[in-house]
Order: structure tokens, then C-alpha cells, then sequence
């Protein structure tokens, strides 16, 4: 009888059961607890019974079934066997922890999670990325989520743009799915009732990432020199609004000067023509990059303009599409996890740069760790009230200009998603 019920145990928890879940893959979540931790008890039962059989059988080979048969009886010697009894059902309670574990994996495998259901209705995830954003370039370029998400069967693409505001336009149109730009661009973009959500931020902005140029031979040495000069930026975007403090912080009006709308990309040979008598710029044009083939000097950067408040003042946010945040969170969640990664990695690239500058150069200690703390971390971070207390600071400032046709509210929930959530490892 023993032997029997020792031969029963494998078939109980193996291929037999196993084909059972296979045959109901969707069984509700009360279901499978049930039979997984019937499966323990039972496991526990045969167990115990197992144990105690053949110990009896050891002395007693023909009481064996009376003994089977007593089990259900306390016993007499009750500290001990009880003791044992309880010892072997919490065995075969783990066993259950154990067998639920497995089941889970091979779920999880077999795509029956709810980010592998997302992952089945999306089918493919498209990313936008503006030229110079190191997050999105690194995760890109390693291919971390396509790493994440191959393990799904959801495919992506990635699509560049020139500026942060055809990139939420993009969101709109549905033409990409996530993106990541400037906080000044979903400003217009909301005045302009285009449909994306802010879903996260980065906790940090470097601060030589924007600054403003002038020729190397031009007389213009201040801020001030601005003034009744053509300056070419991209309308919409931060350096829009760089340009505009730049200006307050000298007691000049954006009335002052000579706007000149063009892209970065434009911008670049109209500068060099002399064209213009200044361009505001961010990254890759910036003295953050090798700027052999960039004309021109900086008289201002973020630094010089908003001091340590620079992260607050000039953010970049991470955006969506609503359907993303409603119908995929857990893909989203992803999403974010990797961008951070992404930017863990460039952090730890930049610190190892100066550290192998510093071992192979007789370079100034002093050097090294103002090289050191220039390299931003670039985690991000869920949007709080302090960061769109600063965002709607700046839409109350192009509202004031006639920048927009309309006041916005960047804390509408509609287009700011707030979460306690953090995606940092």
C-alpha cells in the first residue's frame, strides 16, 4: 500500500497535472489556487502517510493498513507525533510554494502574463527620438528593450525627429507611441489640443545642454548685446523659453529682438552664413559635444541663466500615447524601466571616460572630478507637483506673450500622468 501511494506521488505532480493546465490555460486566478494548493495538501497527506507507513511497516509489517487507517486519530504519544505530523505538512506546504513557483515560470513562458497580453494587442511598439537625447539614443543603439520585449513577441521601431514638438504632433497622429522631448513643446502641444500624456521626467538637465551662440568675430560679448539682433531657435521649443528668461534676466522683452523660427538642422548654415546674429541651441550643438564642425562662441548657457533651478526650468519629460497608459500599463512600466537602465549606463560610460582619463594623463585631480560631476545621472523620475508647478509657470509665460492661442492647465490629468511610481532600480 505504501509503495503504491510513494509510485502515485511523481505521476500526482507531473506530466498529468501539467497537461491538466495546459488544457485550461485561462482558468481563473481561484481555480488554479485551488487545484495548486489541493495539490499541496494532498502532496502533504501522501507525505505523511508515506513516512509514518513505513516507519510502522519497519516493526510492524502487518498492522501497516491499521496504522494508515489510525493516522486520522491523534495519537497517543501526541507531542511527538504530533510534531511529525505537522513537520511533513509543512513539507509538502512548501512542496505547494514550490510546484506554484513552476507553474508560474512556465505561464510566464508561455506568454499567459498580462504584459504578454499587451504585448499580443500592440503587436509593435513605436519609439520617436530627437537627435541628442542620450537616454533614448543609448537604448536604441544597445538594443535593451528589444532584448526585453523579443521575450513577448513585440517588435520595435524607432523614428527621429527634429524637434520636440513634431515629435508629440507624432503622438497625436498616431504615427509613434513614446517619445521623449522637452517640457516647452507639450506646452504648445497642448494649446494646440494635440492628444499625448506626460509620463515621466528625468530628475536632472544638463547643464551646458543648451546655450546660446554667437559668431567667434561678433561684438556681442553679454546678454545684453542682444538687443535689436536676429536670433534664430526653433519656435516651441526650450530654447524658446531659454531664450526668453535669457532675455528677462538682462531687462530686455522678447519684443527686443528679431525671432528667426527655423529647426536645428536649418539653423546650422544660416549661422554659418552670419545670417543671424545668434542662435539658441541644445544638444548635440552644444560645448557638451566636439564642436569642431560648429561655428561660433557661447555667451550664456542653462547654468548662467537659471542657476540650480536649471532641472526645474528646462525639463525633459517622457510622453505617450493615451491608449499606452490606459490599455498597457504594464508595457509602459517597461518602457520606463529600460529608459532608465539606458541611462544608468551612459552614467557609469561617462565616469569611467574621466576615470581612464585620470589613470592615462598627468591631468589635474581638480579636473577630473569637475569632469565627474558634470556627468549628470540620468534617472528618471514620475512627475510631481514641484516639476508642473514649473511647467505651467512657463505655459503662464507664452500665455502673457501671445506665444499661444490659449491658457493651458499642465496638471489636467488628461495630459499629466502622476504616479507614486518610481522606475528606478
Amino acid at each position: 500500500m505504501v509503495s503504491r501511494l510513494i509510485d502515485l506521488l511523481p505521476k500526482l505532480t507531473g506530466q498529468n497535472i501539467l497537461q491538466s493546465f495546459r488544457a485550461a490555460p485561462r482558468r481563473s486566478f481561484v481555480h488554479r489556487f485551488t487545484m495548486q494548493n489541493c495539490i499541496g495538501l494532498v502532496s502533504s497527506l501522501v507525505l505523511s502517510l508515506a513516512f509514518n507507513g513505513h516507519a510502522v511497516a519497519a516493526s510492524k509489517p502487518s498492522d501497516t493498513l491499521s496504522y494508515l487507517i489510525n493516522q486520522f486519530r491523534l495519537p497517543k504519544e501526541s507531542t511527538f507525533r504530533l510534531l511529525e505530523t505537522v513537520g511533513l505538512f509543512m513539507g509538502g506546504i512548501i512542496f505547494c510554494v514550490v510546484l506554484d513557483r513552476w507553474f508560474s515560470d512556465r505561464s510566464a513562458r508561455s506568454g499567459n502574463t498580462p504584459l504578454a497580453e499587451q504585448a499580443r494587442r500592440l503587436k509593435q511598439l513605436k519609439i520617436g527620438y530627437p537627435e541628442g537625447m542620450t537616454s533614448l539614443e543609448v537604448l536604441r543603439v544597445q538594443g535593451l528593450l528589444e532584448k526585453r520585449l523579443q521575450l513577448v513577441g513585440l517588435s520595435v521601431t524607432w523614428s527621429s525627429f527634429l524637434s520636440a514638438s513634431s515629435l508629440i504632433e507624432a503622438l497625436s497622429n498616431g504615427t509613434i507611441d513614446f517619445c521623449g522631448g522637452g517640457g516647452t513643446a507639450s506646452i504648445f502641444s497642448q494649446a494646440a489640443d494635440h492628444l499625448f500624456v506626460r509620463v515621466a521626467k528625468e530628475k536632472y538637465t544638463a547643464l551646458k545642454g543648451q546655450a546660446i551662440l554667437v559668431p567667434e568675430d561678433s561684438p556681442i560679448q553679454t546678454l545684453s548685446d542682444l538687443k535689436g539682433k536676429r536670433i534664430a531657435f526653433d519656435k516651441g521649443s526650450s530654447s524658446h523659453y531659454v531664450l526668453v528668461r535669457a532675455l528677462a534676466k538682462v531687462g530686455l522683452d522678447f519684443t527686443d529682438v528679431e525671432p528667426v523660427y527655423l529647426t536645428q538642422l536649418e539653423a546650422l548654415p544660416v549661422f554659418r552664413r552670419g545670417e543671424v546674429d545668434a542662435w539658441v541651441i541644445w544638444v548635440p550643438y552644444t560645448v557638451t559635444q566636439t564642436r569642431s564642425a560648429y561655428p561660433g562662441r557661447s555667451i550664456a548657457d542653462l547654468e548662467s541663466i537659471f542657476g540650480d533651478k536649471a532641472s526645474l526650468e528646462v525639463p525633459t519629460y517622457y510622453y505617450a500615447i493615451p491608449e499606452l497608459v490606459r490599455d498597457y500599463p504594464d508595457l509602459l512600466k517597461v518602457i520606463l524601466e529600460e529608459v532608465n537602465e539606458a541611462g544608468a549606463w551612459a552614467k557609469r560610460q561617462e565616469l569611467e571616460a574621466a576615470q581612464r582619463l585620470a589613470e592615462n594623463h598627468e591631468i589635474d585631480l581638480l579636473i577630473v572630478e569637475t569632469l565627474q560631476q558634470r556627468s549628470v545621472e540620468r534617472a528618471i523620475i514620475p512627475i510631481d507637483d514641484q516639476s508642473l508647478t514649473a511647467l505651467q509657470h512657463q505655459a503662464n509665460t507664452f500665455r502673457d506673450l501671445n506665444l499661444i492661442p490659449k491658457g493651458v492647465n499642465v496638471k489636467d490629468g488628461t495630459y499629466s500622468l502622476q504616479t507614486k511610481q518610481n522606475w528606478t532600480y
